[in-house]
């Protein structure tokens, strides 16, 4: 139960980081204006609140298990919102940074 919250939590900020990003892009490089960049610093922000529940208390290490699901969720998102076609080594360094994820977050500790 608390690997699936903690996974659930990623997903979240995933949703967040990325969806704050690429509305920043929107608002900036395709000229979507302040609005787009507006929701998208908002939504960036609570990515920062959402990273803050995790129940590990080392935020590096919960920075860097999380950067393995941005880096596939990138992938993602680019795929559903742009149109992205990701080759082979796109997705093999995305599992990549997932199995780095669940090692950095889920390996037995001695703690």
């Amino acid at each position: 139960m608390l690997i699936a919250r903690s996974v659930a939590l990623f997903v979240v900020a995933a949703l967040f980081e990325i969806g704050g990003a690429w509305l920043v892009w929107q608002g900036v490089r395709e000229h979507k204006g302040w609005i787009w960049i507006g929701a998208g610093v908002i939504a960036l922000g609570l990515y920062g609140f959402v990273a803050t529940l995790q129940s590990d208390a080392n935020f590096g290490r919960i920075l860097a298990a999380y950067g393995g699901i941005f880096v596939a969720g990138s992938i993602a998102w680019g795929m559903v919102a742009d149109g992205y076609r990701p080759d082979r080594y796109d997705i093999i360094g995305a599992l990549i940074c997932l199995v780095g994820m669940g090692v950095l977050m889920y390996a037995p500790r001695g703690e």
